[in-house]
């Protein structure tokens, strides 16, 4: 029994990083290879390629064919400068939103009576079950100048001419705030649902006002599951690529498109390697930044 329980315990440990290593790290080392190719006109579009035949001196030659060249000319075209900036800056400004919107939602739903959670939250999973391109492609129907929207603003006479939403930065916000509004909603959800609210009966026994008592205890308790939404929303609408050309048009610029073009346009796959390492980098690198700060806080406050 001692020997199946060490070997049951092995596997779990086990399990989870042979899953990483071959779904996550070998595809990386595949295309961090690639990225240090050369663009040539041939299938695979790209060189150098391994070839086992030729044994370890041509593996070796290989190697030494890699340059950072693609990475040096990321750096110095500002359409890949600007495309990082503005995917960074449309998902800041999105998951912003996102998080303005899904917090009262969860809240409300944490605090409805405890029958209607499981309605509540069937409600907020109930996107889902349609298709993600069938609901973004639905947006195009309600923003564009004749769709839905600007029809019923006529209908109510708002507006005397048609608003222009589509295709512009805002039908973007739009999209991913809709799309990633259940990845935020959900750990909020998780974090207040377990939170005692007796603090907050206690506090305002001892005459803290309502807000000061939602500042000082329930917002610090929900800090878990707002950084979980943040991150759960900001990482996937950085490359995001469907909702920027949906709805945003040829005016949008994310580095989710250029990849796109880069790759199956000009089908110059090195530099669009070079592209998705980069962004893995500057989503990876600071996650990891702050995991470990918070390690060191969540330590030093033992």
């Amino acid at each position: 029994m001692k020997i199946i329980s060490a070997i049951t315990r092995r596997l779990v440990i086990i399990i989870p990083y042979a899953w990483l290593l071959i779904f996550f790290l070998v595809p990386f080392l595949i295309v961090l290879k690639i990225s240090l190719s050369e663009p040539v006109m041939s299938m695979p579009p790209y060189a150098p390629t391994f070839d086992m035949a030729d044994g370890i001196s041509g593996i070796i030659e290989a190697f030494r064919q890699f340059s950072f060249s693609n990475y040096l000319w990321l750096t110095e075209d500002a359409l890949y400068i600007n495309a990082y900036i503005s995917s960074i800056t449309i998902a800041f400004i999105s998951t912003v939103l996102t998080l303005l919107i899904g917090f009262p939602l969860a809240y409300g739903m944490a605090r409805a009576p405890t029958s209607l959670r499981p309605t509540l939250l069937m409600l907020v999973i109930l996107p889902f079950w349609t298709s993600f391109l069938i609901r973004v492609y639905a947006w195009i129907g309600i923003l564009k100048p004749e769709g839905l929207l600007n029809q019923f603003l006529f209908f109510l006479g708002v507006i005397d001419t048609p608003l222009i939403i589509l295709n512009t930065n805002t039908a973007v916000y739009i999209g991913i705030v809709y799309s990633y509004l259940p990845f935020m909603v959900l750990p909020i959800y998780a974090a207040l649902e377990k939170m005692d609210y007796t603090l907050i009966e206690a506090a305002q026994d001892l005459g803290c006002p309502p807000i000061t008592a939602f500042w000082k205890i329930t917002f610090p308790l929900a800090i878990p599951g707002i950084v979980a939404g943040c991150m759960l929303v900001f990482i996937p609408a950085v490359g995001e690529f469907v909702i920027p050309d949906l709805l945003g048009g040829s005016r949008t610029l994310m580095i989710g498109k250029t990849l796109w073009n880069e790759f199956f346009n000009n089908r110059d796959w090195p530099v669009s390697s070079a592209v998705a390492v980069l962004l893995l980098l500057i989503l990876v690198v600071p996650i990891m930044l702050f995991q470990q700060a918070q390690a060191k806080a969540q330590e030093s406050g033992r």
